[in-house]
């Protein structure tokens, strides 16, 4: 990329809302896989296993769902008491339907988050560098949850 290419906004919560779409159109129940330990990340401590939490998004358990290029809010009940939850896009791990597990783990974009989506010219650490080595393949890790 060069200095005079526009620099795009994440794709992530694009594919997240289409995905979360798809799995509701075809009548099952979009979760999502979420990293815990990131900034920002508000669900209760007690849904929290190893690091991540899978929440439920289907519209018959949740309020007022939000998904914008920042972050997923809602309110759902977690063990009886109403909670608001707030996920960053970047601590989404992967969207998944409940009932088939078919879904997708989202790619990293390599876009550093922020409020204004503005950020410094700095490459990230997963940026090429000074030689034209390809960087390893990044293997997905998912696991079946029943």
């Amino acid at each position: 990329m060069n200095d005079e290419s526009p620099r795009m906004t994440s794709h992530r919560p694009y594919l997240l809302r289409a995905l979360v779409e798809w799995i509701a159109d075809n009548g099952m129940t979009p979760h999502l896989l979420v990293d815990a330990t990131q900034a920002g990340v508000q669900v209760p401590a007690s849904a929290v296993k190893e690091g991540k939490v899978v929440l439920n998004i289907a519209e018959r358990a949740v309020v007022q769902l939000n998904i914008d290029n920042h972050a997923v809010s809602f309110t759902a009940r977690f063990g009886g008491v109403s909670f608001p939850v707030m996920v960053p896009i970047s601590a989404v791990l992967a969207i998944y339907a409940r009932e088939t597990g078919q879904g997708m783990a989202l790619p990293d974009d390599g876009h550093a988050p922020g409020p204004d989506d503005g950020g410094d010219d700095t490459p990230g650490p997963d940026s090429p560098g000074d030689d034209d080595t390809p960087a390893p393949p990044k293997r997905p890790h998912l696991r079946v949850v029943k």
